[in-house]
């Protein structure tokens, strides 16, 4: 009964905590709308937003620091499930779901076209996933009081060689994810104080580093409950405000289906404009230039060299203003170094001119039931059953991927009870959905302020954003008059999925503040996922991969402080890496999803479900998928075949590099199931020879 009483005492100052904080976090909010009407500065709101974060959840880490291992590896193993179910919801949420999903579905439409799978794919495989999460692998292994995921193939297989795999996949697949998120680190940093996108990744990694680095996931559980109340605000004032701007009810997952009418019949309009048909064929015409160009990229390239230094000694011989000459000097030196990187840059930017050259500059329409016809042309066939196939197998990659990722399994680790994490896993489902249901109405009502407010402005009252956010990043927006008519067409407007979500308060008139508070969300999504990946990939190199001695303890305050090293260490190599820009958000993520579920979904489920399943079958099997997904996003991807002087195609069945998993996956299930029976067979013959 004191047990009982003791517990309801610390839920109910849990509760209590929370709502002091969500009163806390709205009232500052207010505030500073208010100062902002008030003449507070828009150069002052970001980076007080940006200061105030990121001190608040350091605050947490430092507060809930510990050495004690079983605090900094599962919390304790005290977690209640509606808060475990939160921070679940925030590691899940991640820079990706929050910064890239409204933007996906933007440019790919609910379904996609035969070159891009669909937005829709990832809101149903990610979301479905935690249904195999639920049903298939949690409860198992909090069953097993393990620490890490590697630990379960250690217990189960024994022997060094399975936990070592497992730990290599856990580095692997998270460390690409955790380059992703401090990508979009970055990228909120930079927007919000104005610095450089390398000095952004560093003032939010330090945010990354106070929680976790002190605390392990004690501090990181408490850091990404709060992380989940700023960026559900985040998220659903503006999506709520732009649906009551466009249709008078704030609900938006209820209403946004009224403009989805509408953005069919602006599609057809846009289509058939005469400005329009112009923009597309300056495109075909550019893609024309760079086909021409890659038929012999060697003689291209001095040819283009020569131009430009011609150029640049006519400039300075007619004494020329020093800007024309500036231009010139780099353009030269934007030209690629070598025939290979010719041949891989160009032949990039040809097919981005081919699909801008289509209609809608290469974007599906957005309520399309998949590319093509099923009764239509050869083509049209073709198209639809790529499209169809391509959407199916992201959403099994992003499934089966989420049961398998490691610091997501972690996470449920940290439960008093195996009915508890059946519950939290509930939980987490619920918070998950709140956000999810509002990215498909985001999509839909951004284009259509887009398509409605935006298309058909002059150049020259274009609004401030768009240099800005151009500024930042030109690969987040391009907007480039074509036609040389001074008027915004459809097709002269390139967007980033990265920066739909954040600039969706600019775009819709809102005050500055909520701006900030996007931002805000934006950077708590990206912090709480990063988090739980380093302190997945410092557990791996300091408690999975080390030999153990026997006798010694699995967990001791050595391995802990060392671990603490190994997070920091980790967390400068992926800042690095991100500041490299790589490629956008999503497509990293999606890529790190195929990896985790060729890694470790097909060892999970034999060695949780299937007795005969053996040691030497499961590295077998990890090795096999890894090797066949990792295999198939080099040969599947055009810029890399293009840079290899390799000729187009690559993909089986048209399938994409980021959706690899989809073949990896089976490929570790048949090696694993081969193996165990050979196993089987040679330990029957051994015993049978006895």
């Amino acid at each position: 009964m004191d047990d009982k009483a003791a517990g309801t005492g610390y839920l109910w100052r849990l509760h209590r905590h929370l709502l002091l904080f969500v009163l806390g976090f709205i009232v500052f909010l207010l505030l500073m709308a208010w100062a902002e009407r008030a003449g507070l500065s828009r150069g002052w709101i970001g980076p007080i937003f940006l200061f105030l974060s990121v001190m608040v959840y350091a605050a947490i880490g430092i507060y809930a620091r510990t050495t004690d291992p079983e605090d900094f590896y599962v919390a304790g193993r005290r977690i209640p499930p509606m808060y475990n179910g939160m921070a679940t919801a925030a590691d899940w949420i991640s820079a990706a779901s929050f910064i890239s999903l409204a933007g996906a579905l933007y440019l790919q439409g609910f379904s996609g076209t035969a070159s891009q799978p669909g937005g829709l794919a990832y809101v149903l495989g990610w979301t479905g996933g935690f249904c195999l999460v639920g049903l298939l692998i949690a409860p198992r292994l909090r069953a097993m009081r393990l620490y890490t995921v590697p630990d379960f193939f250690a217990q189960r297989f024994g022997g060094r060689w399975p936990r070592l795999l497992a730990a290599a996949g856990a580095v692997m697949c998270s460390f690409m994810y955790v380059v992703a998120q401090i990508y979009g680190i970055g990228l909120i940093a930079s927007r919000l104080t104005g610095v450089q996108f390398e000095i952004g990744i560093l003032l939010g990694l330090g945010g990354v580093l106070l929680c976790s680095f002190l605390g392990g996931m004690r501090a990181i559980t408490w850091t990404q409950v709060v992380q989940y109340v700023v960026l559900l605000l985040a998220f659903l004032i503006p999506v709520s405000w732009l649906a009551y701007k466009q249709l008078g009810n704030p609900v938006a997952p209820v209403v946004y289906g009224e403009q989805l009418y509408k953005i069919e019949l602006l599609e057809q309009e846009l289509v058939a404009a005469p400005a329009e048909l112009e923009v597309r064929r300056f495109y075909a015409e550019r893609a024309r230039d760079y086909a021409a160009r890659l038929r012999d990229p060697a003689a291209a390239l001095a040819r283009e060299r020569a131009l430009l230094d011609e150029r640049i000694r006519m400039l300075r011989a007619q004494g020329a203003d020093f800007s024309l000459v500036l231009a010139a000097r780099r353009a030269l030196a934007a030209l690629p170094r070598d025939e290979a990187s010719a041949r891989e840059q160009w032949s990039r930017a040809m097919l981005e001119a081919q699909e801008r050259a289509q209609p809608l500059a290469g974007l599906p329409r957005h309520s399309q039931a998949f590319a093509g016809k099923p009764d239509g042309t050869p083509a049209e066939r073709a198209a639809f059953n790529t499209s169809r196939l391509n959407f199916l197998a992201l959403m099994f990659c992003l499934m089966v991927g989420t049961a398998s990722l490691p610091h997501l399994l972690t996470r449920f680790y940290t439960t008093p009870s195996v009915a508890d994490t059946r519950r939290s896993v509930a939980w987490s489902l619920l918070f998950v959905a709140l956000v999810y249901l509002g990215a498909p109405a985001l999509a839909v009502l951004v284009k259509y302020e887009i398509m409605q407010g935006l298309v058909g402005s002059s150049f020259d009252d274009l609004p401030n954003w768009i240099a800005q956010w151009a500024h930042v990043d030109p690969g987040l927006i391009s907007v480039q008059d074509v036609n040389g008519d001074r008027i915004l067409q459809f097709g002269e407007i390139r967007l980033g999925a990265d920066m739909i979500m954040l600039a969706t308060p600019e775009l819709g008139g809102m005050p500055y503040v909520v701006s900030g508070l996007v931002a805000a969300g934006g950077l708590a999504a990206a912090l709480s996922t990063a988090d739980g990946l380093l302190l997945t990939i410092s557990n791996a190199l300091v408690y999975d991969m080390p030999p153990r001695r026997e006798g010694a303890p699995a967990v001791s305050e050595n391995r802990v402080i060392l671990s603490k090293f190994a997070l920091l260490a980790v967390a400068m190599v992926a800042a690095a890496v991100a500041a490299l820009k790589p490629a956008e958000i999503i497509s990293l993520v999606t890529a790190s999803f195929s990896l985790a579920a060729a890694t470790f979904f097909p060892a999970l489920v034999t060695g949780l479900f299937w007795p005969r399943a053996t040691g030497r079958a499961v590295v077998a099997g990890m090795a096999a998928g890894v090797g066949v997904t990792v295999l198939y996003m080099l040969l599947a991807s055009p810029g890399l075949r293009a840079g290899w002087g390799l000729p187009p195609g690559g993909p089986w069945w048209g399938i994409h590099p980021v959706s690899a998993g989809f073949f990896g996956v089976p490929a570790g299930f048949a090696v694993i199931v081969l193996v165990s029976w050979w196993d089987g067979w040679q330990r029957a013959r051994l015993l049978s020879t006895k």
